[in-house]
């Protein structure tokens, strides 16, 4: 890492991983207003992208296509109890809170892009925020601090 990217970065850099970055990293920008680093977008021999980082705000997330026995955890959910039943609670158990500043905004945009909406907008005296999945499963919260 030269000493331009480390200026880039956050001090905390969650890596993800997704059956399909190439589809999602899109996804990512259109529901959750990400924007793809692209001088960052490493692709593998075969094409598919080893390592990608996308950008919001002040933060940054990284990702990667998986390894071939990963599922996503959508898929993983189709096939485990355990993990489906954990699901059906609305709750960003294992997942990325991000900061934005219009959260009314950033609601429709996720919603219009048919993200997985686990609650709506709710007020806190921390912050009004609102909880999601993406097209793979992972889930993220979203909040307007006050």
């Amino acid at each position: 890492m030269t000493a331009d990217t480390h200026d880039k970065c956050s001090g905390v850099v969650p890596m993800i991983s997704y059956e399909d970055p190439v589809t999602t990293i899109e996804w990512l920008e259109k529901a959750f207003g990400f924007r793809e680093l692209r001088d960052q977008r490493y692709t593998q021999p075969d094409g598919s992208i080893g390592h990608a980082e996308l950008a919001t705000g002040t933060g940054s997330i990284a990702l990667a296509g998986p390894l071939p026995d990963y599922q996503s955890p959508k898929r993983h959910r189709e096939d485990c109890e355990a993990a489906a039943r954990w699901s059906r609670l609305p709750w960003v158990i294992d997942g990325v809170q991000v900061s934005v500043a219009d959260i009314d905004q950033h609601y429709a945009a996720a919603q219009a892009a048919g993200a997985r909406l686990l609650s709506g907008i709710e007020e806190n005296p921390y912050g009004r925020l609102y909880r999601a999945e993406d097209v793979e499963g992972h889930r993220w919260m979203f909040i307007q601090l006050p």
